[in-house]
């Protein structure tokens, strides 16, 4: 059989062709091809687009390479010199903020150190209010002493102890195991050439009846872990079924005493706590709450300027967070603490929870030490230096930071700064010792005839530099500004400017304090941990629970 043809059909952008002819049918608008224009542009933001995300892809790359990097550096130290019994032996009493600065900038090369400390950490004290409300956790703002020293040119030995006593004529440490568990050996003495004497200072309770069992400090960090568990224990007692009104009232008025960077700070802490997330958790019980802050001075915050004390004043009052100034305790009770008011007159004010930040008093072997220099050393702030800190009255005792006695106040800053001047006058006085060696053997050693004058030449260097490190500058204290955060997301903050001081304060000295204080932890890792911290806070809140 014959197959019947097939008509031939072409179909062609404009027309399709039948048996009965050709016909012309419309295709869809959106069918008809782009203007060359509007394709060249729809191809130039497909490249631009391409190339945004390559771009953004290679950074994100690169800064996570780089990020494990400094982190893989940080946590995998080289090899070090191993002790010399020809150097120096320069111990090192306290792991705060005078004696880390001090271990960061010294350079180890030219002395055998020995760190001694009842800790082996470093502890950021500025945000330890927050790790009282659980903003921060505990590990997140401490660092690892021996972080520190394994990075340092000549191995250092870290010793978790306390010091004992010091023995300034024979030049000797005796301290003694810490920690609840004890090996064979539990006291021992060692000999320094130099001591760097950095212990610090504990809480003053100004002899006031009951603040020593009825009160929580802000000093240490088991200090804030305690907080934080008696706060909650607080609001969980007045959650407990058939507690009175007054009852609850009670439990949920925390007192903060001292008017400080510290008690404001704390305030703020425990007010977001309240606003952020007691509100949510525990609807029944937040409205009662109540933040009352004591002060002895006429003002809170008397380092600051007067703009930015009347602006912490009016964010305390919106947040109703009463601020008591004229006011003095008296006794602190289990339930209650007595005020002395601006009138004389006395109240019992009932509260759960009494939180001490008002101010420091010398430790016992800073007395101890003061006491074998009775001439000389009869301030009762603290450890009387000269311009170098060197402790007046005695032979190679440097002492820096709360425990001295100078004109500066006794903070972060300044016992850092202290720290980093130590660092570099051991650092120049390492360099003298070793040109004066140089110096002695180019004296005594006989030297061939055609090199004498290379030798002359040589010696009127050594001489020169020797010169230049003989009177070496006093310290010299530069203030950086103060820092403190009032709660609500905003901070205050006094930076020196010009000649003088630019104050501010709000939600953009709130983001400058939090840059601050990421800038000034001491490792990659607390950054990140810190950082980490406030993220998840923000986006999940704080925790209530206890264990």
């Amino acid at each position: 059989m014959l197959r019947a043809r097939v008509p031939y059909i072409r179909h062609s952008a404009t027309q399709v062709l039948t048996r009965r002819g050709p016909r012309p049918v419309q295709l869809a608008r959106y069918s008809t091809p782009a203007e060359p224009q509007q394709v060249a542009r729809i191809s130039g933001w497909r490249r631009a687009l391409q190339a945004i995300g390559r771009l953004t892809i290679g950074t994100v790359v690169l800064a996570g390479a780089g990020f494990y990097y400094v982190a893989y550096q940080e946590r995998t130290p080289g090899p070090q010199l191993p002790h010399d019994p020809t150097k120096k032996t320069l111990v090192v009493l306290g792991s705060g903020w005078g004696a880390t600065s001090f271990l960061k900038k010294l350079d180890t090369t030219d002395y055998n150190v020995v760190v001694i400390s009842p800790h082996n950490y470093f502890l950021f004290t500025p945000l330890l209010p927050s790790v009282s409300t659980g903003t921060l956790s505990p590990k997140s703002i401490i660092s690892s002493t021996r972080y520190i020293t394994r990075h340092k040119a000549r191995e250092v030995a870290v010793i978790e102890a306390d010091a004992k006593s010091i023995d300034s004529v024979k030049k000797t440490v005796t301290f003694s195991d810490s920690s609840d568990i004890k090996g064979a050996v539990s006291t021992t003495t060692i000999p320094y050439d130099y001591l760097i004497y950095a212990v610090g200072a504990e809480t003053q309770t100004f002899g006031i009846p009951g603040v020593k069992e009825h009160s929580c400090f802000m000093k240490e960090l088991h200090d804030a872990e305690k907080m934080q568990d008696r706060f909650l224990d607080c609001v969980e007692s007045a959650g407990f079924p058939g507690q009175s009104p007054e009852e609850i009232d009670r439990l949920l008025h925390m007192v903060v005493v001292g008017g400080g960077p510290t008690g404001i700070e704390l305030s703020g802490e425990i007010h977001d706590f309240l606003e952020e997330d007691l509100k949510s958790w525990y609807p029944e019980l937040a409205s009662r709450m109540k933040i009352t802050l004591v002060e002895a001075l006429p003002s809170v915050l008397p380092t600051f300027s007067k703009a930015l004390i009347e602006y912490t004043v009016s964010t305390f009052n919106e947040a109703k967070i009463d601020i008591l100034t004229k006011t003095m305790v008296k006794e602190v009770k289990e339930k209650s603490v007595i005020l002395q008011m601006p009138d004389k007159s006395i109240k019992e004010v009932p509260c759960g929870m009494v939180v001490w930040a008002a101010g420091n008093t010398l430790r016992n072997l800073t007395k101890d030490l003061m006491a074998q220099f009775p001439s000389v050393q009869t301030n009762r702030r603290g450890l009387t230096v000269d311009g170098h800190l060197r402790v007046s009255g005695a032979d190679g005792i440097f002492a820096l930071g709360d425990c001295t006695a100078t004109s500066y106040a006794p903070t972060a800053q300044v016992a850092s700064q202290q720290g980093a001047y130590l660092a570099k006058f051991f650092n120049k006085l390492a360099k003298k010792d070793n040109l004066l060696v140089e110096k002695q053997l180019l004296e005594t050693k006989e030297v061939p005839e055609n090199q004498k004058e290379g030798a002359k030449d040589k010696l009127t260097t050594i001489e020169k530099h020797l010169q230049k490190l003989e009177n070496p500058r006093p310290f010299n204290y530069s203030h950086q500004g103060s820092l403190a955060y009032i709660g609500s997301e905003k901070a205050i903050a006094d930076l020196p400017f010009m000649n003088g001081t630019f104050a501010t304060g709000g939600l953009t000295t709130y983001y400058f304090w939090r840059s601050a204080y990421l800038s000034n932890l001491f490792s990659v890792r607390n950054r990140t941990l810190v950082a980490t911290d406030w993220i998840k806070v923000k986006l999940f809140g704080r925790d209530v629970s206890r264990d």
